[in-house]
């Protein structure tokens, strides 16, 4: 699963990075996270233009995040370290914000930021908030209604778009503006909006394979992109949108001829 935090194009005469973190797999309970980030503004990079084209050695999860730069952080020449990492309940999150609180400064619980970013500081909000109600990872649909209630406090305090992972499922929040588009086979070539290039996912895809791409603004022009709700979580498990119902499972009888 493919997700972007892209900011608006209007930015792009501010000083830029990008990051990556992709989420391996070394076991069922233990997620090994790939962090990278480079300085160059994101469209320029070739590690963003590694991310929009799903290179073949792709983990399940990718979390990509063009930074921004506040002008204080250009002052201080502050490099953003999106997306954030931290553990909990023995499995590593990731976490890309795009937006901007104000005057949201909680006191420090389980989580302490690293840095002095508002983004940061939402990230440990939310891990400690879970860490505080649930000692274990609970099952899917608590989770969600958790996050929900975590999301919208936080969001109280301004915009507040986030996409979190711990490389199985995704959430994505709205506060503003959020879309998402699905890419599956078949396959085709998308034309990006901000930058004259286009992309032939066929020739970087599998048959079975299904991406969500979630981005502040539609990033291409030739897919269907459809627009969060403001306030709206979403939850994609394996590239689809998963929602929050408890999951069901099938119970079968074996039944025993003699």
């Amino acid at each position: 699963m493919l997700s972007a935090m892209h900011m608006p194009k209007h930015s792009f005469h501010r000083r830029h990075g990008a990051a990556i973190v992709g989420h391996h797999h070394s076991s069922p309970e233990h997620h090994v996270p790939t962090t990278r980030h480079e300085r160059q503004q994101a469209r320029h990079c070739r590690l963003f233009l590694r991310l929009l084209r799903a290179a073949r050695q792709r983990a399940p999860r990718r979390l990509g995040h063009r930074i921004a730069y506040a002008q204080w952080l250009q002052a201080l020449h502050r490099f953003n370290s999106h997306p954030f990492t931290r553990e909990l309940w023995g499995q590593t999150w990731s976490f890309a914000h795009n937006g901007d609180l104000k005057l949201f400064d909680p006191n420090p619980n389980l989580y302490s930021p690293h840095g002095d970013t508002d983004s940061e500081r939402a990230f440990c909000h939310l891990l400690s908030g879970l860490a505080l109600r649930f000692e274990t990872r609970p099952p899917r649909h608590v989770l969600f209604a958790a996050l929900e209630t975590l999301a919208g406090e936080i969001a109280a305090h301004g915009s507040f778009n986030f996409i979190l992972s711990n490389g199985e499922p995704l959430f994505a929040h709205c506060s503003t503006e959020l879309h998402v588009a699905v890419r599956e086979y078949p396959f085709s070539v998308a034309q990006l909006i901000d930058c004259d290039l286009s992309i032939d996912f066929s020739k970087h895809n599998h048959l079975d394979d299904r991406i969500a791409v979630i981005a502040t603004q539609p990033l291409t022009s030739s897919e269907a992109w459809a627009r969060f709700a403001p306030g709206e979580l979403k939850l994609f498990v394996n590239g689809l949108e998963a929602g929050s119902a408890p999951v069901r499972r099938q119970e079968w009888e074996l039944e025993i001829c003699c």
